[in-house]
């Protein structure tokens, strides 16, 4: 299944929820950029795609179970979530067992093997940042003590206005 097809499922799946979608839309843009940026490799490149765009697929889930979408809540659901969404769509067992390892640890900011784990988390917290009103401060300490990638460092730093 190529990106578009996998980006029409998700929003299917979305059920009509427009800030889910523009969330996860958004975390795709800055994840393909960064990737294509970075020189990924194609599979790498798809693996980062795909779990950019499924990476919150445990927010609906959550919000029922738990009342909210607690990151460790969505990185437990999302694992098992994602498997089952991405059965059908002609991937290989280890490219969906590298999304849904990169949907469960999205949230956590340890031990980040891979760069496309690493660009997920940048991504991520691009959007986060902007939707949430993140403090500059905030913004200026995950660049510097998070953030990896030259590519992201510069999206970073231009998106926020930060020198």
């Amino acid at each position: 299944m190529n990106i578009a097809q996998l980006l029409e499922k998700m929003i299917d799946f979305s059920d009509g929820n427009i800030h889910d979608i523009e969330h996860f839309m958004k975390v795709w843009a800055y994840a393909r950029t960064i990737g294509e940026l970075e020189n990924l490799d194609r599979d790498t490149q798809y693996i980062l795609e795909v779990a950019a765009i499924t990476h919150d697929i445990a927010c609906p889930l959550c919000r029922e179970k738990y009342g909210n979408t607690n990151g460790k809540y969505q990185e437990e659901e999302g694992g098992p979530l994602v498997t089952e969404f991405l059965a059908d769509t002609g991937m290989t067992k280890n490219q969906i067992d590298r999304v849904a390892y990169l949907v469960s640890h999205h949230h956590t900011l340890q031990n980040i093997e891979g760069l496309d784990y690493q660009i997920l988390i940048e991504a991520d917290y691009l959007v986060n940042a902007a939707e949430s009103g993140y403090s500059r401060e905030n913004i200026e300490n995950f660049i510097k003590k998070t953030m990896r990638t030259e590519s992201g460092r510069r999206i970073a730093k231009s998106v926020f206005g930060i020198a």
